[in-house]
């Protein structure tokens, strides 16, 4: 069994972000050699996501108008978290789209469904993020 991991490196100017990073985690699985196993694909932050879903701007706009429903961002003050940062809203975001992925390997590509592509979701932005690819298999 070989085992391969590389980081990716983000730094979105803005507040809030989802960025389609399959061709950059496909560029890992072509590096890495694997064939046949198991990619897992992670934020290694508490504030950003990592998610599959379709790459359409009107889903897109939906999830920041959903996202904003459940955890918005002002007014600030409402939150206990924020008290030398306004970044609660980015956590509680984040805890909803979830940390990781994890994509099945076969034949040497990204065994997915149609139309699902994975994606950084920033939702506090303005800094330098990384997200781990992590690829196991033969």
């Amino acid at each position: 069994m070989k085992s391969y991991h590389k980081e990716l490196w983000f730094e979105v100017p803005t507040r809030r972000a989802f960025i389609n990073i399959t061709p950059q985690v496909e560029r890992c699985l072509a590096e890495s050699g694997i064939k046949e196993g198991l990619l897992l694909c992670n934020a290694m932050h508490i504030t950003a996501s990592v998610f599959i879903n379709d790459d359409e701007s009107g889903l897109h706009h939906d999830y920041e108008v959903w996202l904003e429903k459940l955890a918005p961002h002002e007014p600030v003050a409402q939150y206990r978290h924020n008290t030398y940062e306004d970044n609660a809203d980015a956590h509680m975001k984040r805890q909803v789209m979830g940390r990781e992925v994890v994509v099945a390997v076969t034949n040497g590509k990204l065994h997915f469904g149609t139309w699902e592509r994975i994606f950084y979701g920033e939702f506090d932005g303005r800094r330098k993020k990384r997200v781990l690819v992590k690829i196991i298999g033969e």
